[in-house]
């Protein structure tokens, strides 16, 4: 797979990443841990990790398979803590197990009852002493000395008030500990961070997808997500109703883009390349999808029609591409 220079971190690793909030929460380790390694055997190198996933639990799993892997990269992040009962969780997962699964309902009261939805006091208050004691924690779960990416979580510019955080962040890059820093949040909230906070801006992680325009890089190192997700669902069911223009659709990108499957592809390598200097994070639960997604990020081939259907998605503008409703039903 094709590799880039991982910011300032002084590392190279692939362009596809690996999102761990997939791991642990409803799956057990066991299953995780075979999701981290199909992830590792179709050939992606960088995954991305949070204290609060997995209900907790998702750091020490990855740190259990970078103990056998050391050629990984690593994002993980600092801001908003793991759930304060996850204990509860632990315990229920092992009596209920593979039910939280197939019964949403059962894991959604089994989350709540853990506490796995957080309140928003247990957002952090982004200071320095919080910072440290973050970061110790996820060195120790994830069994290293060294993080290559840490992400100040859902921050705004409003929280970043404290100098000496910056300093910190700066005095653990010259320790080694870290190799860049950066802010992973919406991207309603980046012009503000970029604008107000650019200091803590050296990476900035968020969403995008070929239903939003392209965005001037600066200087900041860019890592995506949700190019798929939620996106691929509103723009599949749009074109699947609007059978004209999905077959106009069709033609101009030589995909044929009922199949959903098709769509997503393009939405995927559209994003790889129309940002060619980012890393893009994938998430799924299932390895033959992530080893499709990677089959998606080698492909060549699929470079002019990803473009084609960005373009399309542009010129006719969002609200016609997704939001309007279908011809006939106006």
């Amino acid at each position: 797979m094709e590799q880039i220079r991982l910011a300032s971190s002084g590392r190279e690793t692939t362009r596809l990443g690996y999102g761990c909030s997939s791991i642990m929460g409803a799956l057990g380790r066991r299953q995780s841990l075979h999701l981290l390694e199909a992830a590792y055997e179709a050939g992606i190198r960088h995954f991305d990790v949070a204290p609060m996933y997995g209900y907790g639990e998702a750091e020490g799993c990855l740190g259990e398979f970078r103990s056998r892997h050391d050629d990984i990269t690593i994002t993980t992040k600092y801001g908003i803590a793991p759930p304060k009962r996850g204990g509860l969780l632990r315990t229920a997962r092992r009596i209920v197990g593979p039910a939280l699964q197939r019964v949403p309902a059962l894991k959604r009261r089994v989350a709540r009852a853990a506490g796995a939805v957080a309140a928003p006091a247990e957002k952090s208050h982004f200071s320095a002493d919080e910072a440290r004691a973050s970061l110790e924690n996820s060195l120790r779960a994830l069994r290293t000395n060294f993080i290559d990416i840490w992400l100040l979580h859902e921050a705004e510019a409003s929280d970043l008030t404290d100098d000496a955080l910056l300093s910190f962040l700066h005095e653990a890059v010259a320790q080694k500990k870290i190799g860049s820093f950066g802010v992973g949040s919406d991207s309603a909230k980046l012009p503000a961070l970029l604008r107000e906070r650019p200091a803590y801006c050296q990476i900035v992680q968020h969403d995008w997808s070929i239903l939003d325009p392209l965005e001037p890089q600066g200087r900041a190192f860019h890592i995506h997500h949700r190019a798929l997700t939620d996106r691929l669902h509103t723009l599949h069911n749009n074109l699947v109703a609007d059978r004209p223009r999905c077959q106009r659709w069709s033609e101009a990108t030589g995909r044929d883009l009922v199949r959903r499957e098709q769509l997503a592809a393009l939405m995927l390598k559209a994003a790889l390349v129309l940002y060619p200097n980012t890393v893009l994070l994938v998430s799924s639960k299932n390895p033959a999808h992530i080893k499709e997604n990677v089959r998606v990020a080698e492909d060549a081939s699929l470079e002019a029609p990803a473009r084609r259907i960005y373009d399309l998605v542009q010129r006719e503008g969002l609200a016609s591409a997704a939001n309007q409703p279908p011809e006939g039903r106006r």
